[in-house]
Protein backbone atom coordinates (compact mmCIF):
# COMPACT_ATOMS: atom_id res chain seq x y z
CA UNK A 1 0.00 0.00 0.00
CA UNK A 2 1.33 3.44 -0.91
CA UNK A 3 2.00 5.93 1.82
CA UNK A 4 0.48 9.36 1.53
CA UNK A 5 2.92 12.16 2.17
CA UNK A 6 2.13 15.69 3.23
CA UNK A 7 3.26 18.26 0.69
CA UNK A 8 3.13 22.02 0.49
CA UNK A 9 2.89 23.82 -2.86
CA UNK A 10 4.68 27.14 -3.57
CA UNK A 11 1.42 28.96 -2.74
CA UNK A 12 1.33 27.35 0.71
CA UNK A 13 -1.48 24.84 0.15
CA UNK A 14 -1.08 21.66 2.16
CA UNK A 15 -2.18 18.37 0.58
CA UNK A 16 -1.45 14.66 0.71
CA UNK A 17 -0.31 12.62 -2.29
CA UNK A 18 0.78 9.03 -2.82
CA UNK A 19 2.53 9.40 -6.19
CA UNK A 20 5.31 11.53 -7.62
CA UNK A 21 3.02 14.02 -9.39
CA UNK A 22 4.03 17.52 -8.19
CA UNK A 23 0.69 19.16 -9.06
CA UNK A 24 -1.17 20.75 -6.17
CA UNK A 25 -4.82 19.60 -6.35
CA UNK A 26 -6.01 22.82 -4.72
CA UNK A 27 -4.27 25.05 -7.27
CA UNK A 28 -5.47 22.80 -10.09
CA UNK A 29 -9.13 23.11 -9.04
CA UNK A 30 -9.13 26.90 -9.18
CA UNK A 31 -7.00 27.31 -12.29
CA UNK A 32 -8.96 27.98 -15.46
CA UNK A 33 -7.39 27.18 -18.82
CA UNK A 34 -6.86 30.08 -21.17
CA UNK A 35 -8.08 28.35 -24.32
CA UNK A 36 -11.70 27.23 -24.41
CA UNK A 37 -10.93 23.86 -26.01
CA UNK A 38 -8.63 22.99 -23.10
CA UNK A 39 -11.57 23.15 -20.68
CA UNK A 40 -13.01 19.97 -22.16
CA UNK A 41 -10.05 17.65 -21.70
CA UNK A 42 -8.60 16.15 -18.54
CA UNK A 43 -6.07 18.02 -16.44
CA UNK A 44 -3.07 15.78 -17.27
CA UNK A 45 -3.72 16.17 -21.01
CA UNK A 46 -4.27 19.91 -20.61
CA UNK A 47 -0.99 20.32 -18.74
CA UNK A 48 0.80 18.24 -21.40
CA UNK A 49 -0.46 20.54 -24.16
CA UNK A 50 0.20 23.72 -22.20
CA UNK A 51 3.75 22.59 -21.38
CA UNK A 52 4.45 22.45 -25.13
CA UNK A 53 2.88 25.86 -25.77
CA UNK A 54 -0.22 24.40 -27.40
CA UNK A 55 -2.83 26.95 -26.42
CA UNK A 56 -4.78 27.42 -29.66
CA UNK A 57 -6.46 24.89 -31.93
CA UNK A 58 -4.21 25.92 -34.80
CA UNK A 59 -1.16 24.49 -33.01
CA UNK A 60 -2.38 20.89 -32.58
CA UNK A 61 -3.53 20.93 -36.20
CA UNK A 62 0.17 21.05 -37.13
CA UNK A 63 0.81 17.78 -35.27
CA UNK A 64 -0.26 14.21 -35.96
CA UNK A 65 -2.19 12.16 -33.44
CA UNK A 66 0.94 10.05 -32.95
CA UNK A 67 2.95 13.20 -32.11
CA UNK A 68 0.41 14.19 -29.48
CA UNK A 69 0.32 10.71 -27.95
CA UNK A 70 4.05 11.02 -27.27
CA UNK A 71 3.32 13.81 -24.76
CA UNK A 72 3.37 12.59 -21.18
CA UNK A 73 -0.14 12.95 -19.80
CA UNK A 74 -1.99 12.87 -23.10
CA UNK A 75 -3.58 9.52 -23.86
CA UNK A 76 -5.90 8.12 -26.50
CA UNK A 77 -8.96 9.15 -24.47
CA UNK A 78 -8.18 12.82 -25.10
CA UNK A 79 -7.98 12.52 -28.87
CA UNK A 80 -11.73 12.34 -29.61
CA UNK A 81 -12.32 15.59 -27.71
CA UNK A 82 -9.44 17.30 -29.48
CA UNK A 83 -10.57 15.92 -32.84
CA UNK A 84 -14.10 17.28 -32.26
CA UNK A 85 -12.80 20.72 -31.24
CA UNK A 86 -10.56 20.84 -34.32
CA UNK A 87 -13.40 19.81 -36.63
CA UNK A 88 -15.69 22.52 -35.22
CA UNK A 89 -13.12 25.13 -36.29
CA UNK A 90 -12.38 23.55 -39.66
CA UNK A 91 -9.03 22.00 -38.66
CA UNK A 92 -7.79 18.44 -38.45
CA UNK A 93 -4.69 16.67 -37.21
CA UNK A 94 -1.70 16.52 -39.52
CA UNK A 95 -1.62 13.30 -41.51
CA UNK A 96 1.29 11.10 -40.43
Amino acid sequence: MSTRTLRVCPKGHKYYKTGDCPVCPICERVRQPYADFLKHIGAPARRALESKGIDTLFKPSKLSEQDLLKLHGLGPGSLPKLRKALKEKGYSFKKS
